[in-house]
């Protein structure tokens, strides 16, 4: 088993300790997926940053829950950098209530699903490719 680099940035904390819990579904994702050794960076940030980049990118002007910006480039060290997920704190506090699970939970699942978004999935492309994959891997992974 590949063991991946994840590396985070909290501008926003999660209710409980999270890290290792996100770490293990980027590396158990990656694993799954067959990636080659890869980096992956996480933004936890809040609704105005995500809103701000939402639409700086994707011109689209407001919040959302993650956005994923795939990169590729090969490191030093061997591994691939993926890219980075920008994940809003304000949206997983939200959602976490409205799914009544655990705010953990939400930033796993966020992960996940920009993790497959890093990986080339795209939902509004793929006739719902992502989509079966996604709760594949959320019963794999997340249960």
């Amino acid at each position: 088993m590949t063991v991946h680099e994840v590396e985070f940035r909290w501008e926003r904390r999660p209710s409980g300790p999270a890290a290792e819990n996100l770490r293990c579904v980027v590396n158990s994702v990656l694993n799954c997926m067959d990636s080659p050794p890869s980096e992956v960076h996480i933004l936890v940030t809040d609704d105005r940053r995500i809103r701000d980049l939402n639409r700086q990118y994707r011109q689209i002007d407001e919040a959302t829950d993650v956005l994923s910006f795939s990169d590729g480039t090969e490191l030093p060290d061997g591994r691939v950098l993926l890219g980075q997920l920008v994940i809003s704190r304000d949206r997983v506090r939200v959602q976490a209530e409205r799914a009544s699970h655990s705010e953990i939970r939400e930033l796993e699942e966020l992960t996940l699903h920009g993790v497959l978004h890093l990986l080339g999935y795209d939902h509004n492309e793929d006739q719902g490719e992502m989509d079966k994959t996604e709760l594949k891997l959320r019963r794999d992974v997340l249960e």
